[in-house]
Parts: C-alpha cells; sequence; structure tokens
C-alpha cells in the first residue's frame, strides 16, 4: 500500500512545526555583512588597484605574470593550430 501526503504550507509554518529555530535575524546579518565586505573589497578589482598590488611584490612578481601570460599565450595558440 502506497500513500501520498501533501502538506501546504510556507518555510516559516514547516520551521515552527518541525521545531526549529527561527534564524531570519541570523541570515539578515549575515547578508549584511557580506554586503559591506564585498563592498570594501570592490576596489581591489579595478585593474588599477590589480596592478598596483602586483607592483608592490617586485619585479619577481611581474616577471611570473608575463611568463604566465605567454604561457597562456602559447596554449592558446597551439589549440588553434590543432583544428
Amino acid at each position: 500500500m502506497k500513500m501520498t501526503v501533501e502538506i501546504d504550507c510556507t518555510p516559516q509554518e514547516a520551521r515552527t512545526f518541525l521545531g526549529l529555530p527561527d534564524v531570519t535575524a541570523l541570515n539578515e546579518k549575515l547578508v549584511e555583512e557580506m554586503q559591506k565586505r564585498m563592498t570594501a573589497n570592490i576596489n581591489m578589482l579595478s585593474p588599477e588597484e590589480l596592478m598596483k598590488n602586483w607592483a608592490a611584490f617586485g619585479a619577481g612578481a611581474q616577471e611570473q605574470f608575463r611568463q604566465l601570460m605567454a604561457a597562456a599565450v602559447d596554449v592558446g595558440m597551439g589549440a588553434s593550430r590543432n583544428k
């Protein structure tokens, strides 16, 4: 014998029925904190900031970045030749 029960309720009603805690305030606080951190760090994504950070590591980091880009170009060129 097979029986199917369908319950129509909101997520809040289901949590209350199952005795789970209401974490709405905690969730809102976490989302707010994430938004603050993203806003504070958004400037680090600008090309000027990236170059400034890489330049702070000295010539060694710049050379490694150049080699990385050269390797990526080589791989890309190899893939286009194999077509």
